[in-house]
């Protein structure tokens, strides 16, 4: 019995790096709309901008359910009026977290065991 409680206590670790992704996904999402207002875009300009069938895809991605697809990153950063590297650093940050730790963690700790 005392290893089940201990288990409660601690959680699933894949339920909490699966609610850590969703966290990243919705602050990706508030950076995306972040950007869309600086632009001046509704989300149906945006979609327009970077050819989306529908403008609904926008709204999703901006309540961090889904992610900008990598081959379109520069198709969004010139919709958005931002640099592709400054895009793809921000969505790097939000959708491979690891990875842009690797390459921009500015304590330099990155990486290292």
């Amino acid at each position: 019995m005392a290893a089940g409680w201990g288990q409660a206590m601690h959680g699933n670790p894949q339920t909490v790096a699966a609610f850590r992704v969703q966290e990243l996904r919705r602050e990706g999402g508030r950076w995306l709309r972040e950007q869309r207002e600086r632009a001046n875009l509704s989300q149906r300009q945006l979609a327009a901008k970077v050819g989306a069938e529908y403008y609904t895809l926008i709204s999703q991605l901006e309540t961090g359910r889904g992610r900008v697809p990598p081959d379109q990153y520069l198709v969004w950063a010139e919709a958005l009026d931002i640099s592709p590297q400054e895009f793809v650093r921000a969505m790097m940050r939000f959708y491979d977290p690891v990875t842009y730790g690797i390459l921009f963690d500015d304590t330099g700790s990155a990486g290292k065991h």
